[in-house]
């Protein structure tokens, strides 16, 4: 179970932050388009970075925390965080912006 260790992380935080579109009406979330624009500006210097200091042994990903497939060295779990983390960033940004919005 320990191999799941990285995927069930990523769940936690999609499970606890997915609900937040429907639930304050999050219009700008659903512009997939410029969503995955905003993801993937943010994510792509650092999985360069993650791809660089991992083939220079800088780091590396603990196989027994991790899934056994790999894309271009990385797990896909490594791959995953940088879609699911910045997702549940700019969905909490967006929540508390209507959150307040709706105290004014």
């Amino acid at each position: 179970m320990r191999h799941l260790a990285y995927a069930a992380a990523l769940v936690c935080c999609l499970a606890a932050t997915l609900p937040l579109v429907p639930a304050f009406g999050l219009r700008r979330m659903r512009r997939v388009g410029l969503l995955l624009l905003a993801i993937g500006c943010g994510a792509t210097p650092f999985v360069v970075w993650d791809l660089f200091a991992s083939r220079a042994g800088q780091w590396h990903f603990d196989p027994a925390q991790t899934l056994p497939p790999r894309l271009l060295g990385l797990p896909l779990e490594e791959w995953a965080f940088f879609l699911v983390i910045p997702f549940a960033a700019i969905a909490s940004y967006e929540a508390i912006g209507e959150v307040l919005r709706r105290r004014r």
